[in-house]
């Protein structure tokens, strides 16, 4: 089985390239290695994946989703059967700052992937939408029908506006679409933009970290294992039209967390018991387009597809503390 994964130098893409080449499935990944934090990363992730035992299997293009022709032409040339688009740019408060950087990734290349899928008969489109669609919703924890019609960053627009357009897909040309809701996704190769990321790096260095809304917070944390367990296995899941119902569209939506919610608090200990030093806190209140708590109802994404979280914060948090060093050893030799 042959699929395209968009976004595959990335964190999560990075992870699910090497899960599915285990898997036996051949990847074309797609990336166009931005330099919205050091591409060096990127590149490394790739080296890893070019190092797997089945790398055979996978083949690497550097490329944007905006560029319609590319997209094209990559469907032309390849019988996929499933796509993957993890590719997106990322960040909530970045959105704030450089609004057209996720106009064009997240919405005019989310279109081009869609008319990709439309017009190549693929069996499956998988891609990302993200927990910060529930916006300032108070009603815990998160259901997929809860109403999301309040986003609170451009970023969570975006990802709202692609889970409306994948069902507008679904609706007109039997395009079956699944959207997965992320939660705090954290682990080795992260994002160095991601607070865990930050906070590692300060408390190793002995700086101060700034604790926002005073560490209360409460983030649904979700170890990048289980990420990429259950998207593997919704791959095989690909949703059908109910024809018993209005909406009758090959569509659907699930939170893909952990279900147990920590505090920011919480996760910091976390943090310094794996660093075995305690951080330096500068308590701050809370950032513009930040959401107080996330919390995933997994319900019906366990049901439908067997999906169990299995990473708790303190043996996840352990793995990324050991990686962080031993990369960054490594890189500074």
């Amino acid at each position: 089985m042959k699929i395209l994964l968009t976004g595959a130098a990335g964190f999560i893409g990075y992870h699910l390239s090497l899960a599915l080449l285990e898997k036996n499935y051949c990847v074309i990944g797609l990336d166009n290695l931005n330099d919205y934090y050091n591409p060096k990363l990127k590149l490394d992730r790739l080296k890893k994946i070019s190092n797997h035992r089945k790398a055979i299997n996978f083949q690497f293009v550097k490329g944007d989703i905006v560029n319609r022709e590319l997209i094209t032409s990559l469907f032309e040339e390849n019988s996929f059967d499933i796509v993957i688009n993890l590719a997106a740019q990322a960040g909530v408060r970045y959105s704030i700052t450089n609004p057209h950087a996720y106009v064009d990734s997240n919405l005019i290349g989310f279109v081009n992937i869609l008319e990709g899928c439309r017009h190549f008969n693929i069996k499956h489109l998988v891609y990302a939408s993200s927990s910060s669609v529930y916006g300032m919703s108070t009603e815990q924890p998160f259901s997929t029908s809860h109403k999301i019609d309040q986003p609170i960053s451009l970023y969570a627009a975006t990802k709202k506006s692609n889970e409306l357009m994948a069902h507008t897909y679904s609706h007109l040309y039997s395009l079956p679409t699944t959207g997965l809701r992320f939660f705090t996704v954290y682990g080795p190769f992260g994002r160095p933009d991601m607070a865990y990321y930050k906070f590692t790096k300060s408390i190793l260095e002995g700086k101060s970290i700034d604790i926002y809304n005073h560490g209360k917070m409460k983030r649904d944390f979700t170890y990048i294992s289980d990420i990429v367990d259950g998207v593997i296995k919704v791959l095989k899941h690909a949703p059908e039209k109910d024809k018993k119902s209005m909406a009758n569209a090959a569509y659907q939506i699930f939170n893909i967390g952990n279900g147990k919610p920590q505090t920011l608090d919480a996760f910091v200990r976390a943090i310094e018991n794996a660093c075995n030093k305690p951080a330096k806190r500068n308590n701050m209140p809370m950032q513009p387009g930040d959401v107080i708590e996330t919390y995933a109802d997994i319900e019906d994404f366990t049901n439908k597809v067997g999906y169990i979280p299995k990473v708790n914060i303190n043996d996840g948090i352990k793995n990324f503390v050991s990686w962080y060093i031993d990369y960054y050893k490594h890189n500074q030799k």
